[in-house]
């Protein structure tokens, strides 16, 4: 298939769990359902799932749209519940692992498309926002739902500074000089986000299955963290992810409070699947 370009055996784990996931799907028609509850359900699915850290790494040097079922990262957690419910918007008798790596690949990738190369995977969230943006996959609402900040002084070179962490940057070091050419391209782009004291007041305004990037203090990143909005029936806007700390997929706390009981936690970015 157009993107596959290592076996599924390698890119694509937990068939048994996306098999009961689609059988559930069709026969509660899912796919008459809007893609913000299509997304929604999907994530529910996943609650509980192992955390897994680095899952997108799964090669020394062939890049591949890839699932995992069984182990999960923020990044993963909320582009599998998306990729989920972009397959679920034609209803059909059956899916398989193929129809999902699809659409991985048409929001993981640059342009849509991945031709084995790592340096066509987007690695950060400010630029997969725009690129799925600018491609109608998303709309970043940030702006529209509150009055936003300029986050100043602070460069993207994490993959760079840290690229004995990452699988293919550690055994090609040819693609170093590119990533190091990718992260100065992104500077280039002014970012705003809204500040963690306004989120409380602006909460009303965020739905089930928008997708949440956390703006950090820390260095080297703009964004340290994703999730996903989750309101539940007694009205409160919860924060959904694949947790580091408590190990597995989780409902959190509000997503203010989740921001404030971490202290390098400095606001959001907000992203409306279309």
């Amino acid at each position: 298939m157009a993107g596959e370009h290592l076996p599924q055996t390698a890119a694509f784990i937990g068939k048994k769990k996306f098999d009961r996931i689609v059988a559930r799907a069709i026969n509660e028609k899912w796919s008459q359902l809007a893609l913000a509850d299509r997304l929604t359900r999907a994530a529910l699915t996943m609650q509980g799932t192992a955390y897994v850290g680095f899952t997108l790494e799964i090669d020394d040097h062939i890049e591949s749209p890839s699932v995992n079922f069984d182990g999960l990262d923020c990044w993963t957690f909320f582009e599998t519940a998306l990729g989920i419910a972009r397959m679920l918007r034609q209803a059909k008798s059956s899916y398989t692992p193929s129809d999902l790596l699809r659409e991985i690949e048409w929001t993981r990738y640059r342009g849509g498309q991945c031709h084995g190369n790592y340096l066509e995977r987007i690695h950060y969230l400010e630029e997969w926002f725009r690129d799925n943006d600018r491609r109608g996959n998303v709309k970043d609402i940030t702006k529209s739902l509150a009055s936003t900040v300029p986050l100043e002084g602070r460069k993207i070179d994490e993959m760079t500074v840290l690229w004995m962490s990452y699988r293919y940057l550690k055994n090609n070091p040819s693609m170093r000089p590119g990533m190091t050419q990718m992260e100065a391209e992104l500077q280039t782009h002014p970012f705003r986000y809204i500040p963690k004291k306004a989120v409380a007041g602006i909460e009303s305004k965020i739905q089930s299955g928008d997708i949440i990037g956390i703006v950090t203090h820390k260095p080297h990143v703009y964004c340290s963290h994703v999730g996903l909005a989750l309101r539940t029936q007694d009205g409160v806007c919860h924060f959904m992810h694949a947790s580091a700390t408590k190990k597995r997929v989780i409902i959190d706390a509000s997503i203010s409070n989740y921001l404030h009981s971490i202290k390098s936690h400095a606001g959001i970015v907000v992203a409306r699947p279309q």
